[in-house]
């Protein structure tokens, strides 16, 4: 799992902190204090996040891969939340935040939450973890530990692995204090001349090319395996690096800078060489976090809260090692016996092949009938990137449109599409290089793709192309056929191995139609103001769930059946907490599941006494985002790109699709019962913000697994013998 995989489209971006909130005069009544903050809100989910870490039920090796997703989600929070919120404090602009606190009280909280966090977080590795896997046979050792034939060997390691490429910088008065770069891991060093006496500082900068941690055991067949954090290994042997000098003291530490950026986006300006300069400028932020090992002198973390001018409120200290998502490394080694059980995703059935060892035609399965398919637990190879390598390699299909906000670097949906161009097939590409983190990748597969001869475009000035779109233009019996595909997730087949989401594939007309004249509208200059099964950002798509909820709120009074149910990543947005809140003061039931951040109160007597919240976090990033309205007895559902948050409604171009199928709506439905169950493991959001941890019945018993289910569910499915 990458680093980001927990953050990714969810919780961060710096686009919301200049939201003007819509609020109208229907929002008369409601009170002041009805929005949770943002921030905090973020926190406990990544607080649920280290819940996992914590749980010693869960395999070992899965632990560490909570505690390593814990720390690079943290980074990433301070390195674009923490850091966009200072930012615009020191430059004098207003944070609006939609709980009536200002900035300075929110950051507060931010940092005491922070150390807190990270405290707990430091003490599971130390108390639980690191003893669970040395009891498994796997430890992280120091060097005092180890015998002179493990010293022998490491120093041999060291002198020709590790020494060639270390750096020493001193610091005095011919020699500046260097720079410091973001998240990297640093050895302060105090060495005296012993010839002077005079003490001196240098940094030196832990090698992030090399593995984080260093196997120890030099044998070939060993029943414990023995690793070294590389930062303690070059410790052990900064006199290498000194020569003459006497080395009097060493400590850890590391900084995280804002690496947020801003393009201000001019169409007469090249937008790629725009990236291109922030991204080099974003290197260079402003510190916003200084770790240090708990140990650190007072002598040494004064110069270097000097020299790179932070305060005390954004000084960590911790035990060491610092940067658990090094971590990541650890959750890699192969013992299947401590992770969960292997899962093979299955193929939807209706794109299996009618033979064992057959190829399945997904375009005459799609002709049949729409094809919803629910990854992980079916197949994003056998669906989504076969329908494209079809499409590619197919002499019928003329065109081919698609969208690609994330994807992996050697993509098959990226080589799929320049076999499409080089096969003389009209092929579109909208490429959203803007992504954050993704931006230099991005721009390096665009730029790949135009030489195959692929058209690519970066969409709209001023907006974030985010909603994941396939058009397939296909020739048949004398007339051209669309065949669409619109997801919740990126075209990444990486993250689709751990990323919860759902793609529905149609051959519907109305579909089809709408996604021609959105694809002239990303491309060209074209101008739509009304679609028929699609719901779209930044014009339409607040409006239209809108006109949902306030359709569920008459239906209630009027003695309708009447029932929301969403689940997202994130909800933020006044207005469509507004809107939920006046629904469930008109008896509406409404159903929240959300993974990272929520704003809205649950349970407030007399505001929103008929909502529930509720969080799955677990061994899939539940990533699906889902609206369905009970509209009195006719269900309406739509699945796609969008969270509830002010960033997706009105910077970002984002599609929704209403379902046709009832049998896909039936699959949902069933779905949303089933994460609502107080039988099933999940969190609950309580009034006051807090969330509480329901995972064991009352007889200490571990509640069931939605996931778990879900593949279970998948497993049994069985193939419709009905037409569409």
């Amino acid at each position: 799992m990458a680093p980001t995989d927990f953050v990714n489209d969810s919780a961060i971006d710096r686009d919301d902190d200049d939201f003007d909130p819509m609020v109208g005069d229907e929002d008369a009544g409601l009170p002041d204090d009805r929005y949770l903050d943002r921030e905090i809100s973020w926190l406990a989910f990544n607080q649920r996040v280290l819940e996992l870490a914590e749980d010693e039920t869960l395999p070992v090796l899965e632990r560490v891969n909570f505690l390593a997703i814990f720390a690079s989600n943290l980074d990433e929070f301070f390195m674009v939340r923490v850091a966009g919120l200072r930012r615009r404090i020191v430059t004098g602009l207003a944070v609006p935040t939609n709980v009536g606190r200002s900035p300075k009280d929110v950051l507060d909280e931010i940092s005491e939450r922070a150390h807190e966090l990270q405290k707990r977080h430091a003490d599971t590795w130390h108390s639980s973890i690191e003893p669970q896997l040395q009891s498994a046979g796997i430890s992280i050792v120091s060097w005092e530990t180890l015998d002179d034939s493990d010293h022998d060997y490491l120093s041999d390691y060291f002198a020709g692995q590790i020494f060639p490429v270390l750096m020493p910088l001193a610091v005095d008065p011919a020699h500046p204090f260097p720079y410091i770069s973001g998240l990297s891991l640093n050895l302060s060093v105090r060495v005296r001349n012993t010839r002077t006496g005079r003490q001196e500082f240098a940094r030196i900068k832990v090698p992030q090319m090399l593995p984080r941690f260093v196997r120890v055991d030099h044998r070939e067949s060993v029943d414990h395996i023995r690793y070294i954090a590389l930062e303690d290994l070059i410790s052990q042997h900064l006199d290498a690096l000194f020569s003459g000098m006497e080395v009097i003291d060493h400590h850890v530490f590391r900084v995280t800078r804002n690496e947020d950026i801003e393009i201000e986006e001019d169409e007469s300006e090249n937008l790629i060489q725009a990236l291109e300069r922030e991204l080099l400028r974003r290197r260079f932020g402003p510190p916003i976090r200084l770790e240090v090992t708990d140990d650190m002198d007072d002598q040494t973390l004064d110069l270097l809260v000097r020299e790179l001018d932070i305060t005390a409120q954004e000084v960590y200290r911790l035990p060491g090692p610092l940067d658990l998502g090094g971590l990541f490394e650890v959750a890699k080694i192969d013992r299947p016996d401590l992770k969960y059980p292997r899962r093979v995703p299955n193929t939807a059935l209706d794109f299996r092949p009618p033979e064992p060892n057959g190829k399945a035609d997904l375009f005459a399965a799609i002709s049949r009938r729409d094809v919803m398919v629910h990854h992980p637990y079916e197949s994003f190879a056998t669906s989504v990137q076969e329908f494209l390598e079809q499409a590619a390699a197919d002499p019928h299909v003329l065109a081919i449109k698609q969208t690609l906000y994330r994807t992996s670097g050697d993509s098959p949906i990226v080589e799929a599409l320049i076999d499409a161009a080089e096969a003389g097939k009209q092929v579109l590409a909208l490429v959203e290089i803007k992504a954050r983190f993704d931006e230099q990748n991005n721009i390096e597969w665009a730029r790949k793709l135009e030489k195959a001869g692929v058209h690519v475009v970066y969409g709209l000035v001023g907006l974030k192309t985010h909603c994941k779109l396939a058009l397939v233009i296909r020739h048949e019996g004398g007339k051209l056929r669309h065949y669409s595909h619109i997801g919740t997730g990126n075209y990444n087949p990486k993250t689709s191995r751990v990323y919860e989401d759902i793609g529905l594939f149609t051959a519907d007309d109305q579909v089809g139609m709408d996604l021609t004249r959105l694809f002239n509208e990303l491309s060209g200059y074209a101008i739509e103001k009304k679609f028929n099964r699609l719901l779209v950002a930044p014009l339409h798509l607040r409006k239209g769930l809108l006109k949902l909820i306030e359709k569920e709120r008459r239906n209630a009074e009027a003695g309708k059946p009447s029932g929301i149910r969403i689940k997202v990543n994130s909800i933020v947005d006044e207005a469509i907490i507004d809107a939920l809140y006046r629904a469930s003061q008109a008896g509406v039931p409404v159903d929240v599941w959300v993974r990272g951040i929520c704003g809205l109160r649950p349970g407030v007597p007399g505001l929103s006494e008929t909502i529930r919240v509720r969080s799955i976090v677990g061994r899939y990033l539940e990533h699906s985002r889902i609206f369905a309205f009970e509209n009195n007895g006719e269900h309406t559902t739509y699945i796609g790109s969008a969270d509830m948050m002010h960033r997706n409604l009105d910077r970002r171009v984002e599609v929704l699709v209403s379902l046709a199928d009832t049998n896909h709506i039936e699959q949902i439905d069933t779905m949303l019962d089933m994460a609502m169950d107080d039988s099933m493991s999940s969190w609950w959001l309580e009034p006051d913000g807090t969330w509480t941890r329901h995972a064991f019945d009352t007889d200490g018993r571990p509640l069931r697994s939605l996931q778990d289910e879900l593949m279970q569910a998948v497993s049994r499915r069985k193939r419709r013998r009905s037409g569409r």
